[in-house]
């Protein structure tokens, strides 16, 4: 197994021509982007970056961000992608947690970026692209004067290209450390699970900050010598418009964006001929969802599964025609499921229990979290916290996240089934789950619902509704409006803000 720097060197020598980034009217060929990842990277160590160093990325989907990615893991060094509209107190805590050497941003990032390098002492350079760039900062095209001839080799299949940090939606972000290996494993796993070809232009919408997005629509069109469409933000008419202007044959998203384009009219003109494959992750799909999308789009949507810690794909469906719609697929190549209780054993076909996954994707631990690490990974099993069942061919449907199950009476209520109910009923635009305290039954069900623009479902409906699909004791006794859920970067719904919205509202 190679790493990231050297694929992208074979790359280009093979496909120097072919197109690998497009952003607008620019235009960014492999031969391109290889030397300037060079160039940047001897500008990095002409700076002090080396290997085993980490250079804090704080930026939008954008070229700066492949080219300081890779530049990074050029040197050995590791790639620290944040959110950018994380709040300043978030940053603090991934940057000094990592302690990163340098920050890289652009304009709209620079106040923030000059912040950190004044707040974290780790931090001794801040690196800005753009055409303002502020005093205090280097102009990013500095880095671009770097002589590549001053390079050392490139660094191996089993070193840390990224400190991909978790969502944190249980405390604080933890690091994960994902070497070239489990990349670049998990991209050609892919790659043969759903038949992608060099031929392919990917739609890089999903955060490329975060491990979909930079697997997905970064190392798989490197490996491949595809192209890929860079948009900074989901903006659904822009989607479309970039899909039939560029020709985009796959399109991976998480789910409330193709929530968001099945609600749309049908777009004008032709339906978008070239999109041949959507894939969605990165959280529940609604079953509705999918017959919508294909039949509106005149495309293949296919559900797959896979947490920060497998790099993140651990599932996916094959085909429209071998898919089972419900399920997130059969495991990769290369990557094995289990299905485990409490205590470690593996659980019969069709029993729910904790997803369990093992093989060359899975990280080598999180950073400075030797006692979560061994939490999380045993005996080279990776333990998700997700629940979940396989059936008698291999597929895994997805229940919920085990910390998120709710214990009424003894009895255990999974949010997902609940969510899928409520979703039945006309106007509910999105829905979450979570339990509360409730001294009488240990917990209780409260739904938080978002509805459609102009529904008007009221909770006395819901309850209905729900009381006849669901046994008493799974049935919401609280229901909450909401006009937009809280989620993530990535589409999911921040459960733990919700838990801690009901808290405030009960004192």
């Amino acid at each position: 197994m190679d790493s990231l720097p050297v694929v992208l060197e074979q790359t280009a020598a093979l496909h120097a021509e072919r197109p690998a980034i497009i952003f607008g009217d620019e235009v960014l060929s492999y031969g391109e982007l290889f030397a300037a990842v060079e160039r940047i990277a001897a500008g990095m160590a002409s700076l002090g970056v080396g290997a085993s160093d980490r250079v804090a990325l704080l930026l939008p989907n954008c070229p700066q961000f492949t080219l300081s990615y890779l530049a990074a893991s050029r040197l050995g060094a590791m790639a620290v992608p944040m959110n950018p509209i994380l709040a300043p107190d978030e940053v603090e805590w991934i940057v000094s947690d990592s302690g990163a050497k340098m920050l890289v941003a652009v304009e709209v990032t620079a106040p923030l970026a000059l912040a950190m390098g004044q707040r974290c002492d780790c931090v001794e350079r801040v690196v800005v692209a753009g055409r303002d760039v502020p005093e205090g900062a280097l102009d990013f095209r500095a880095l671009m004067t770097g002589d590549p001839s001053t390079l050392p080799p490139p660094p191996d299949a089993e070193q840390i290209a990224v400190l991909q940090y978790t969502s944190g939606t249980t405390g604080r972000p933890k690091g994960a450390m994902l070497t070239h290996g489990n990349i670049l494993s998990n991209a050609l796993a892919s790659i043969e699970a759903v038949a992608m070809t060099e031929e392919d232009v990917f739609l890089a919408v999903l955060p490329l900050f975060h491990i979909f997005g930079a697997t997905v629509t970064l190392a798989i069109p490197i490996v491949l010598g595809a192209a890929t469409v860079h948009l900074p933000r989901f903006e659904p008419l822009a989607v479309l418009q970039a899909i039939e202007q560029a020709g985009v044959t796959i399109f991976c998203g998480v789910p409330s964006m193709f929530a968001v384009l099945a609600a749309m009219k049908s777009p004008q003109g032709p339906k978008l001929p070239t999109l041949r494959l959507c894939i969605s992750g990165g959280a529940a799909l609604p079953l509705e969802l999918t017959p919508i999308i294909e039949e509106r789009y005149d495309t293949t949507l296919l559900e797959g599964y896979g947490p920060t810690e497998a790099s993140p794909v651990i599932s996916v469906n094959r085909t429209r025609e071998s898919r089972k719609i419900g399920s997130v697929g059969p495991p990769l190549p290369g990557v094995e499921v289990e299905i485990r209780d409490d205590e470690g054993k593996e659980k019969k076909i069709g029993e729910i229990g904790e997803i369990c996954a093992r093989g060359p994707n899975i990280m080598r631990g999180y950073w400075h979290d030797e006692e979560k690490t061994a939490q999380t990974v045993r005996d080279g099993w990776l333990y998700t916290g997700d629940l979940g069942h396989v059936d008698e061919d291999g597929f895994i449907y997805i229940v919920d996240r085990k910390t998120d199950m709710i214990i009424v009476g003894g009895l255990n209520v999974y949010p997902r089934e609940v969510e899928d109910v409520i979703r039945l009923l006309p106007g509910i635009s999105d829905v979450a789950v979570v339990g509360e305290c409730s001294k009488l039954r240990g917990e209780r069900v409260c739904a938080w619902v978002e509805l459609s623009e102009s529904a008007n479902v009221s909770e006395k409906e819901i309850v209905a509704h729900c009381f006849e699909h669901l046994a008493r004791y799974k049935v919401p006794r609280t229901i909450r409006f909401m006009h937009e859920l809280p989620r993530s970067a990535t589409g999911k719904v921040l459960k733990r803000e919700l838990r801690g919205r009901g808290l405030l509202l009960r004192e």
